[in-house]
C-alpha cells in the first residue's frame, strides 16, 4: 500500500508542475458531464411531467371503456355497467375558457374511482364532502393556479360567466388540468346525464359480458406502458439526447488530447518507476485511481454546471414541448437522486474510455523508448488504415440503415453512421490533401511545411474530428432550421389569411357579434368557423369546417389536390386531411376513409393533403356546413373576419370594448404572426444554444490539442531557428499550418452539414412529425460559418503561436542539449 500511495504522489507531482494541463482536463471532463448531465436533466423534467399527466385520474396508463363513434355517452350506461359487476368510474371531460385561457375541465366520480388509478385515491379519501357537495372544489396544479393568478380558495369565473367552485391545489396534478366532481362538470358543460368515457378498476369477482350490457356501443382500451404524449415527444427527446452525446463526446475529446500530452511527458517517469520495480499491474491501478479521483471532482463540478444550464434551457424546452405537442412542462427544475449518481458515473466511465488507449498505448511501448516523443505519434500513425477502413464500414451501414430502414431510430442511425463515418475518415482526407501540396511544392521550407503537416495530424487528429462534427452538425441544423423557417412564414400567410379572428364566450355572444359585424360597412366577410375531435385508428384527429370562400381557396397551403377542389368540398362527402395523417395512414388522393361522427360513420373521399406544421394530431378539414350537420353539438364561437388593414386597430377595439372580450378573444392577424414567428424562434432556442456549446467545446479542443503538440514540436522547429528563421517567422508557419488543416476541415464539414440537414429534413422530421420540409441551401451562411471555424482555429492557436514567438533563445538552444 505505501508503495502505491508513493507511485500516486510521484505521479500526480506531474499535475503541479504542469497546472494548464490540469486544467485543460479538468474543463474536458466539466464541459461533458456538464452539457450531458443538463441535457438528461431536461429530458428527466419533462417525463416527470408527462407521467403526472399520465397518472390524472386514469390517463393512459388505465383502462378505458369509450364510444366507437366517438360521441358522449349516457350516464345510465355507468349504472347499467356497475349494476353488470364491472368496476367502472365515469369520466366527463371538455375545454373550459377563463379569461382567455383554455384549460381541460375533468370531471369525475370519487366514490367508484379505482384505487390504482394514479393520484385518484386522495381524492376519494380526502375532503369528498366538500369536493362532492355545492359550490364543490376545483382541483388544480400549482402551476395552474399561478397561470390564474388567483390564490388558493378563490373562485374564478369562466368566459360564459360560470362562477366556478373554490380552488385547491393538488401537486401530483398535471399543469392545465381543472378537476370537478362530474355533476357539476355536467352544469359547466352543459352535458346533463352525460359522460365521456369509463375508467375500468381491476375487477375482483366475474361480471358480465360488455356486449350484454352495452351491445356494440363500448370498446375496452387496455393500459399502456407509454402514454402518447411520450411518443410524440420522443423524437423531440432523442434529439436533445443526440446533441448531448455529441457535446460529451467532444468534451472527451479535450480529454484524450490533456491525458495523451501528461503520458508522453511523463513516459520517463513511468520509465523510472517501472525500473524501481513498481509492476505494470500496480503502475496501471495508480494511474486508473488517480484519473478516477480526478473524473470525481471534475464529474461533481460538471452537475453543478449541468443544473444551471438545464435551468437556463428549461423555459425554452417547456415553450418548444407546449408549441409542438401541447405538453405541459413546470417552469421549475426538480432532479431525482438518480441524477446526480449518473452524472458521476458518466464522468468517470467518459474518463476512463478517453484514457483506454493512452493507458494501453503508454504501457506497451518499450522503456528504452519511453524517452522519444516521437514514439507516441509514429504508434498513432498505424491507425490510419484502420481508420479508414471502420469509416467505410460506418458509411455501408449508413446506407443499409437508409435503404431498409422505416422508423425514427433508424433516421438517426443514419446520421450517427454518417457522422462517425466522416469523423473516421478524416485524418485520410487531410493526408490526401498534405500529400498533394507537399507534391507541387518547390523550395524547399515549402516542402517541410506541408510534410510537417503530415507529421501533425496524429497529434491533432482527434481536435479536427471535434471541430468536423460541431461543424457539420452546425450547417446541418442550421439548414434545417432556415429551410424550416422559410416554409413556415409562407406556411403561416396560408394559414393566418383572415385579418382579424374573434372567439366568442358562448354560442349566443357568436350570434349577437355576427348580427353587429354585419352593419359594420368596414367586414368584408365574416368567416365561421369550427373545429371538433375524433379518434381515427386509435390517434386522436381534429376536424376543422372551413366554409367556401376565396380566403381559403387561394391561400390554403395544399401539397397535393384533385381538381376543383373547393367544389368537390362544398356537398360534404369530401374532406382534405394534413400530410401528418396521410402519411400515419398512407393516404392518397382518391382514397376513403370512415371517420366517426356522433350521428355514426362519417364516408370520405380524400381530395387533397395539405401542409400543417407543428400540429402533433392528425387533422381532416371539411365544409363547415356539413361539420355542423355530423357533430351538431360543437360550439360555434370562432369567426374570422376580412377587414381592409386601416381599419384592423378600431374594430378590434371596439370588439373589445362592445362585448367584453379579451385580448385573447380577439386578436389580429398581425399579433397572431408575431406571436407564432416568436413561438417559432424560442422552439429553435434550445438547439441553438447547443449548437453553440458543442462548437466552443471543439474550439477547447483544438486549443488543448495544440497546447499538447507545443512542447514535443520544438525538436523539429529548432533546427529551422538554428539555420536562420526567425521565431516569429517560425510563429507565422505555425500559424498557418494550424489554419490550413482548419480550413480543409472546415470544407470537408460544409458538404457533410448539408447532408445532415437532408437527413434531418428527408428521414427525421418525416419519421417524427410526419411532414417532409422543403431542401434550401442558404450560401452565406455557409460562408459566415466558415469565418467563424477560422476565427475559432485561429483562437485555439494564438496562446502556442504567442508563446513560440516570445521563447527564449535559450530554450532552443537547449533542445540541442537535452536527450530527446
Amino acid at each position: 500500500m505505501r508503495r502505491a500511495l508513493w507511485t500516486l504522489a510521484v505521479l500526480l507531482s506531474h499535475w503541479r508542475r504542469h497546472p494548464m494541463q490540469l486544467a485543460t482536463l479538468l474543463i474536458g471532463l466539466v464541459a461533458a458531464t456538464a452539457l450531458w448531465s443538463g441535457v438528461q436533466a431536461l429530458n428527466q423534467q419533462a417525463r416527470n411531467a408527462y407521467d403526472r399527466a399520465a397518472a390524472t385520474f386514469g390517463g393512459a396508463r388505465t383502462a378505458m371503456l369509450v364510444s366507437r363513434d366517438g360521441a358522449s355517452l349516457p350516464q345510465q350506461l355507468f349504472v347499467d355497467l356497475r349494476r353488470a359487476g364491472w368496476p367502472v368510474s365515469p369520466v366527463l371531460e371538455g375545454r373550459l375558457q377563463i379569461e382567455g385561457r383554455s384549460f381541460a375541465l375533468l370531471g369525475i366520480e370519487p366514490v367508484t374511482l379505482p384505487a390504482e388509478v394514479g393520484n385518484a385515491p386522495s381524492v376519494g379519501r380526502s375532503g369528498m364532502v366538500s369536493f362532492m357537495t355545492p359550490p364543490g372544489e376545483m382541483l388544480v396544479a400549482p402551476e395552474t393556479l399561478a397561470d390564474l393568478k388567483l390564490a388558493e380558495g378563490a373562485r374564478a369565473r369562466a368566459n360564459g360567466g360560470a362562477l366556478l367552485p373554490p380552488l385547491r391545489v393538488q401537486s401530483q396534478l398535471a399543469p392545465g388540468v381543472l378537476v370537478v366532481d362530474i355533476g357539476i362538470a355536467q352544469t359547466i358543460l352543459g352535458m346533463p346525464g352525460q359522460i365521456t368515457r369509463l375508467m375500468v378498476g381491476k375487477a375482483a369477482g366475474k361480471h358480465a359480458s360488455l356486449a350484454s350490457v352495452a351491445g356494440d356501443r363500448l370498446h375496452l382500451i387496455e393500459p399502456d406502458a407509454d402514454t402518447d404524449l411520450e411518443r410524440l415527444t420522443d423524437s423531440f427527446h432523442l434529439n436533445l439526447t443526440a446533441f448531448g452525446l455529441l457535446s460529451f463526446l467532444v468534451g472527451l475529446f479535450i480529454v484524450n488530447s490533456a491525458i495523451g500530452l501528461a503520458f508522453e511527458q511523463r513516459l520517463p517517469v513511468l520509465r523510472t518507476l517501472r525500473a524501481c520495480g513498481v509492476s505494470a499491474r500496480m503502475l496501471n491501478a495508480v494511474l486508473v485511481a488517480e484519473l478516477v479521483s480526478l473524473a470525481l471532482v471534475a464529474g461533481l463540478i460538471g452537475l453543478v454546471c449541468g443544473y444551471y444550464i438545464a435551468s437556463a434551457l428549461l423555459p425554452d424546452v417547456a415553450a418548444s414541448l407546449r408549441g409542438l405537442y401541447g405538453a405541459q412542462i413546470p417552469g421549475q427544475l426538480s432532479l431525482r437522486p438518480e441524477w446526480w449518481l449518473a452524472g458521476i458515473a458518466i464522468s468517470v466511465i467518459g474518463a476512463l474510455a478517453a484514457a483506454a488507449t493512452s493507458l494501453t498505448k503508454a504501457l506497451r511501448l518499450p522503456l528504452l523508448a519511453a524517452a522519444q516523443p516521437r514514439a507516441w505519434h509514429q504508434a498513432q500513425r498505424r491507425w490510419l488504415t484502420y481508420q479508414s477502413a471502420l469509416a467505410l464500414a460506418a458509411f455501408a451501414a449508413g446506407g443499409g440503415l437508409l435503404w431498409f430502414g422505416d422508423s425514427l431510430m433508424s433516421g438517426f442511425a443514419v446520421l450517427a453512421a454518417l457522422l462517425l463515418g466522416a469523423a473516421l475518415i478524416l485524418p485520410a482526407v487531410l493526408e490526401a490533401v498534405l500529400s498533394l501540396g507537399q507534391r507541387f511544392a518547390s523550395r524547399p521550407l515549402t516542402v517541410w511545411f506541408w510534410a510537417d503537416s503530415r507529421q501533425q495530424l496524429s497529434g491533432l487528429s482527434l481536435a479536427l474530428m471535434a471541430l468536423l462534427l460541431a461543424l457539420a452538425v452546425n450547417v446541418g441544423v442550421a439548414t434545417m432550421v432556415e429551410s424550416f423557417s422559410r416554409t413556415f412564414l409562407v406556411w403561416l400567410d396560408g394559414r393566418l389569411a383572415a385579418d382579424i379572428y374573434v372567439s366568442a364566450a358562448n354560442d349566443e355572444q357568436a350570434m349577437e357579434i355576427k348580427a353587429w359585424l354585419r352593419e359594420r360597412p368596414e367586414v368584408a366577410a365574416i368567416l365561421p368557423g369550427g373545429r371538433a375531435d375524433t379518434q381515427i385508428a386509435g390517434a386522436p384527429v381534429e376536424v376543422l369546417g372551413l366554409p367556401d370562400h376565396a380566403t381559403y381557396r387561394d391561400n390554403w397551403p395544399l401539397l397535393q389536390s384533385a381538381g376543383n377542389v373547393w367544389s368537390r368540398l362544398r356537398p360534404g362527402d369530401a374532406a382534405l386531411v394534413s400530410e401528418q395523417l396521410a402519411r400515419r395512414l398512407k393516404l392518397s388522393v382518391g382514397d376513403r376513409i370512415e371517420m366517426p361522427a356522433p350521428g355514426g360513420s362519417w364516408p370520405l373521399q380524400v381530395i387533397g393533403i395539405y401542409a400543417d406544421y407543428g400540429n402533433p394530431k392528425g387533422q381532416i378539414t371539411v365544409n363547415f356546413a356539413a361539420l355542423t350537420r355530423r357533430f351538431p353539438g360543437i360550439p360555434l364561437t370562432r369567426m374570422g373576419l376580412r377587414v381592409a388593414p386601416p381599419e384592423v386597430p378600431a374594430l378590434v377595439a371596439d370588439l373589445r370594448e362592445k362585448f367584453a372580450l379579451g385580448e385573447r378573444n380577439v386578436v389580429d392577424q398581425a399579433t397572431m404572426k408575431a406571436e407564432s414567428k416568436r413561438i417559432f424562434n424560442r422552439t429553435f432556442a434550445v438547439t441553438a444554444a447547443l449548437n453553440a456549446f458543442t462548437l466552443g467545446v471543439a474550439g477547447i479542443a483544438l486549443l488543448t490539442s495544440l497546447l499538447t503538440l507545443a512542447n514535443s514540436r520544438l525538436p523539429q522547429l529548432a533546427p529551422l531557428w538554428a539555420v536562420g528563421i526567425t521565431r516569429r517567422r517560425l510563429a507565422v508557419i505555425e500559424l498557418l499550418k494550424t489554419m490550413s488543416v482548419a480550413l480543409i476541415t472546415t470544407l470537408f464539414a460544409l458538404p457533410l452539414g448539408l447532408l445532415v440537414a437532408w437527413c434531418l429534413l428527408a428521414i427525421v422530421n418525416v419519421k417524427a412529425f410526419g411532414w417532409r420540409l422543403p431542401f434550401h441551401v442558404f450560401p452565406m451562411d455557409l460562408v459566415w460559418l466558415v469565418g467563424v471555424a477560422l476565427a475559432a482555429a485561429l483562437a485555439a492557436a494564438a496562446l502556442p503561436v504567442l508563446r513560440l514567438a516570445r521563447m527564449q533563445p535559450a530554450s532552443l538552444i537547449r533542445i540541442f542539449a537535452n536527450e530527446r
